[in-house]
């Protein structure tokens, strides 16, 4: 068989099944919408207010994180961080870590917390408010739990591990446990579909 003619067929195929990829893209479901987020006006870590509307027009990442934990929250912290390095554009998408304990967790202790993980910058929002705010948004926006258990003095509130990914319009529509094993691949996937479809919105 001429060289040719393996060739030729060779380029016809790659470019049937990256033709049928794209295709496939193009008909892929779009991702649900699981909650549409309230107004919210919460003070980031540097004593500015940042509302709902603030973060509009690019998806967008959240997780609940509170300092006085010493299970969970660092290693969601870091659990962002590791994602964060894995966006292809870091600057785009911002991550917004809202506190479930915001009596405790003013913007100086905030401030102290991100500065210990290494943390600067406005990519990545540290959000707190009035005792309640916080936790209202995380249950009726997020539909999250959000429980105090006193009794465990290392983990004095008990709260959701899951990361969330909010559309340009305040929509979330994608959340995964962070400590499962795929949990970045399958959020950056998620992204991905988001941008697309967000893409073809405009």
């Amino acid at each position: 068989m001429p060289r040719r003619f393996v060739a030729w067929s060779l380029l016809a195929f790659a470019t049937l099944v990256a033709l049928g990829l794209w295709v496939h893209g193009l008909h892929r479901p779009p991702l649900p919408v699981i909650a549409t987020l309230p107004h919210f006006e919460l003070t980031e870590r540097d004593g500015s207010r940042v509302a709902l509307a603030d973060l509009a027009g690019a998806p967008w990442l959240a997780d609940f994180v509170f300092t006085r934990c010493r299970i969970y929250c660092p290693r969601l912290t870091e659990r962002m961080r590791e994602l964060r390095a894995q966006l292809p554009d870091p600057a785009r998408v911002r991550s917004v870590s809202f506190t479930v304990d915001a009596a405790f967790d003013t913007p100086p202790v905030l401030t102290r917390y991100a500065a210990d993980h290494g943390i600067a910058g406005r990519d990545w929002l540290w959000l707190t408010d009035g005792p309640d705010s916080t936790r209202r948004l995380v249950r009726e926006g997020f539909l999250l739990p959000v429980v105090d258990q006193p009794e465990i003095a290392a983990m004095p509130v008990l709260h959701s591990n899951r990361f969330a990914l909010v559309d340009s319009a305040g929509r979330v529509r994608f959340t995964v446990e962070a400590f499962d094993a795929d949990a970045l691949d399958r959020l950056l996937d998620a992204l991905a579909a988001l941008e697309r479809e967000e893409r073809r919105g405009r």
